[in-house]
């Protein structure tokens, strides 16, 4: 079923182009028209504060951007003297299974040891779901992170269920959801260090900008040597072959010196996921050319 489209627009600075503007909002809901599915969208021009969200308030399945927030929570621990980037954490080769997992490659017979900064690249960089459920011992579970969200003020948002438990029942994905001005509310507090030190942030910054997986989502049609800082997330063929989600969440730097950051959810599209991910990079090219040359 389609949402029924909802736009808001809150401006902070009353010189913005009126006609920039809603020329802006009228391509965000053409391009998300043009697929099917279900698609939410919030944009917000951090340093200014002009925010635009297209089924803002939508909850939509995570999948992978998940990470993110669990990276969050783990370096507010280490913050907090409750964990080490150099504390070595044993792999068995009883934690692994069927998934998506460059770690299980280039270890496949397990029995490892590696250290929280090298679980949190292999997460965070490429994606690694045996790496994610080894971090979410860590955190104490997905259930201390949703606690540990809710506490920074984050509400609409909800972390049940580790990847594994998603592998093995595909409608837990569900329980595992945001909406986009929720994960734009967490995006804006990350940049701005209000959940972490500087040190940590700029760890956690650099990582997410080597990410490895979706190139052709928010990064695909920005200028060559563009700075983005994101997190993906891909879900599985439903019975109904739709794709349960095509996500990309993230920040970019413009070309003024400016922050945008941007959340994309899509989810029950019967679009191939390349032609999702057309979309998505579309949505960021027309952001970035809106508000990259603003003075």
């Amino acid at each position: 079923m389609r949402f029924r489209i909802f736009f808001l627009f809150a401006l902070s600075c009353i010189s913005v182009d009126i006609v920039a503007q809603n020329s802006l909002r009228a391509q965000v809901a053409a391009l998300a028209e043009s697929i099917s599915g279900d698609v939410g969208i919030a944009i917000r021009l951090i340093e200014r504060g002009d925010t635009l969200s297209y089924h803002g308030t939508h909850p939509f399945p995570m999948q992978s951007v998940y990470k993110f927030p669990l990276a969050l929570q783990l370096m507010n621990d280490m913050d907090n003297g409750k964990l080490t980037l150099e504390q070595k954490v044993n792999i068995s080769k009883d934690e692994y299974y069927q998934t998506h997992s460059p770690l299980m490659k280039e270890y496949p017979e397990g029995d490892v040891s590696l250290t929280v900064t090298d679980l949190l690249k292999f997460m965070i960089e490429w994606s690694d779901n045996i790496a994610c459920d080894i971090l979410f011992r860590q955190a104490g579970g997905p259930k201390r992170v949703d606690l540990f969200l809710h506490g920074q003020g984050i509400r609409d948002m909800a972390m049940r269920n580790t990847e594994r438990e998603m592998h093995a029942n595909d409608q837990l994905q569900y329980q595992n959801w945001s909406t986009p001005l929720a994960m734009l509310q967490l995006l804006t507090r990350f940049y701005h260090s209000d959940m972490l030190s500087e040190k940590s942030r700029a760890i956690l910054w650099n990582m997410m900008v080597n990410t490895k997986t979706g190139p052709k989502r928010i990064r695909g049609l920005l200028p060559t040597g563009t700075v983005v800082a994101n997190r993906t997330g891909t879900g599985n063929i439903t019975k109904e072959r739709r794709v349960s989600a095509v996500n990309d969440i993230g920040i970019m730097e413009l070309p003024n010196g400016e922050h945008l950051a941007m959340v994309v959810y899509v989810t029950n599209s019967r679009e191939e996921i390349p032609a999702v991910e057309e979309v998505i990079a579309k949505i960021a090219k027309a952001a970035f050319d809106q508000y990259g040359t603003r003075k």
